[in-house]
C-alpha cells in the first residue's frame, strides 16, 4: 500500500505519464475503481517526454502524489528512476506502476499479470503447454513475457523486424523459460504442419496507430487459436479486419487495460476493485 497520510477518507492523487495520453482511459479506470470503495481520487493525466519526466514526476510527489501509471515512452525510465522495483520489473526493465514510498519510489509492473487475467479468468484461455507467437520484441514484450513463461507455455516465439533485437530478450529471460526467435521477413514464408502451428497469437507491435497490421496467415494458427492484440479501440481495428477476414477468432486489449489498472490500483491502496462492470462501461464508452 502507499505510504501517505489518511488514506481512509482523504483525497488519493494519482496520475498518468506518458506522451501522447490524451485520449487514456486511465482517469475514468481509476474512478470507478475508486467508487467502488468510496475513495476520493484525483487522476491526472501528465504528458511528458523522456527528459521532462524526471522533474514533472517530482513536481507530482510535491504535489502530494503517491502513484502513477506509466505509459510509452517512459516505462524503461520508470525503471531507472525507482529507488527499488520488484524481481520481475528488473527483468524487464521497465515500470507501468509507480507507488510511493518512505524510501522513494518503488517500481512494479502490472502488464503481464493484466494479459494473463484477461486471458485465463475472463476469456478461458489455457496457457499452460501451448504454443504463443508473439509479434514485437519492444518494452510491452518485456513486461508480458515472464508472467507468460510462469504459465509454462510448450512454446514462445518472438517475431520481430529487428531478429537481434528479439534474440537480445530471449537471451535476458533465458533463466526462466526459453524463448525462439523468427525475423518478421520469415513470416510470410512459414508454411508449418499442424501440431506445429500456434494456439494463441499475441500482437505487441504498434502498427494499428499508423493504421497497419502484421501480415498473417490462417496457416500459423491450429485449430481453436486465438489472436490477443494488446491494441484496443481504434489501434485495434486493422487487425482486427485482417482476422474477420480470415474467420479468425480475435479480442482487442481492453480487458488487459483494466486488469492491469486493477492491480496497480491495488498496489496504491491496498484494495482489489472488481473488473469485469469497469470493462464493459468502458466498452459502452465507445
Amino acid at each position: 500500500m502507499a505510504e501517505r497520510q489518511g488514506l481512509d477518507g482523504d483525497l488519493i492523487r494519482l496520475a498518468l505519464f506518458g506522451s501522447p495520453i490524451k485520449a487514456s482511459l486511465s482517469p475514468r479506470i481509476h474512478r470507478l475503481f475508486a467508487g467502488q470503495f468510496g475513495l476520493q481520487i484525483d487522476f491526472q493525466r501528465i504528458e511528458a517526454n523522456a527528459e521532462a519526466f524526471p522533474a514533472e514526476l517530482e513536481k507530482f510527489r510535491d504535489a502530494g502524489g503517491v502513484g502513477c501509471n506509466i505509459t510509452l515512452p517512459l516505462k524503461h525510465d520508470a525503471w531507472q528512476l525507482a529507488t527499488e522495483s520488484t524481481p520481475a520489473v528488473s527483468l524487464a526493465q521497465a515500470s507501468n506502476t509507480l507507488v510511493y514510498k518512505a524510501s522513494g519510489w518503488s517500481a512494479h509492473n502490472t502488464d503481464g499479470i493484466g494479459l494473463v487475467t484477461d486471458l485465463t479468468r475472463n476469456h478461458g484461455v489455457e496457457l499452460n503447454g501451448r504454443r504463443i507467437m508473439i509479434l514485437g520484441a519492444g518494452g510491452a514484450v518485456a513486461g508480458i513475457l515472464g508472467e507468460l513463461l510462469a504459465h509454462d507455455p510448450a512454446e514462445i516465439m518472438l517475431v520481430n523486424r529487428n531478429p537481434e533485437r528479439a534474440w537480445g530478450l530471449a537471451k535476458r529471460f533465458s533463466p526462466v523459460g526459453y524463448i525462439n526467435v523468427t525475423p518478421l521477413k520469415d513470416l510470410p514464408c512459414m508454411v508449418l504442419p499442424e501440431q506445429d502451428r500456434f494456439d494463441l497469437v499475441i500482437n505487441a507491435t504498434s502498427l494499428g496507430h499508423h493504421g497497419e497490421a502484421t501480415p498473417l496467415t490462417r496457416d500459423l494458427f491450429a485449430a481453436g487459436a486465438l489472436c490477443y492484440d494488446l491494441n484496443y479501440f481504434k489501434a485495434s481495428q486493422p487487425l482486427k479486419k485482417y482476422c474477420d477476414e480470415m474467420r479468425q477468432p480475435y479480442i482487442d486489449g481492453l480487458g488487459m487495460l483494466v486488469e492491469q489498472a486493477a492491480r496497480s490500483f491495488q498496489i496504491w491502496t491496498g484494495k482489489q476493485p472488481e473488473t469485469r462492470s469497469v470493462i464493459e462501461a468502458c466498452k459502452r464508452n465507445l
